[in-house]
């Protein structure tokens, strides 16, 4: 699957959260995306919900009027991710987070995220998805213009969000 743009899915892809045993939300989210099986988490379906973000997003333009970076910070979505075939699910409350992204001349772009964010790897990605995960730390990735994203870079912590779906 081929995604629009890098910003198409920062929503799903670079979302500040961070890992607590709370309820799932009772607001009703900002967005819902399901994914099928394969393409996020392996084996079912995976249904990513979020809420209540309180993010501010800034582009900086070069003298030709052309977006060359953007930075995006402050406190993400509420985030529930819920399997699909056992209707197992888990909520991260929102945390703070950080992405400043560079915007190539080739159209390629590399991004650098700091804090709670969750970044989902699809089959044509590198390394090769399915996988969602929880990184709290820094992680550096980049995109080509055709959509594939490149994880470049992690430093912290991370937590497997279809493996804590696949335990419920």
């Amino acid at each position: 699957m081929n995604r629009k743009s890098p910003a198409s899915l920062a929503v799903v892809a670079s979302i500040a959260a961070t890992l607590c045993g709370a309820p799932a939300a009772t607001a009703a989210p900002d967005f819902s995306q399901d994914l099928p099986a394969g393409l996020a988490c392996a084996g079912f379906d995976l249904r990513v919900e979020g809420a209540d973000s309180k993010r501010h997003y800034k582009e900086f333009e070069d003298r030709n009027g052309n977006v060359v970076k953007s930075i995006e910070a402050g406190k993400g979505y509420t985030l529930t991710f819920t399997n699909l075939t056992t209707k197992a699910s888990i909520t991260f409350e929102s945390n703070g987070s950080v992405n400043r992204t560079t915007y190539n001349a080739d159209g390629t772009s590399t991004s650098s995220v700091t804090g709670h964010n969750v970044l989902i790897f699809f089959p044509t990605d590198v390394p090769s998805g399915p996988s969602t995960t929880l990184y709290l730390g820094r992680v550096v990735y980049t995109v080509t213009t055709e959509g594939v994203w490149t994880l470049e870079s992690t430093a912290g912590q991370s937590v497997d969000i279809c493996a804590a779906l696949r335990t419920r």
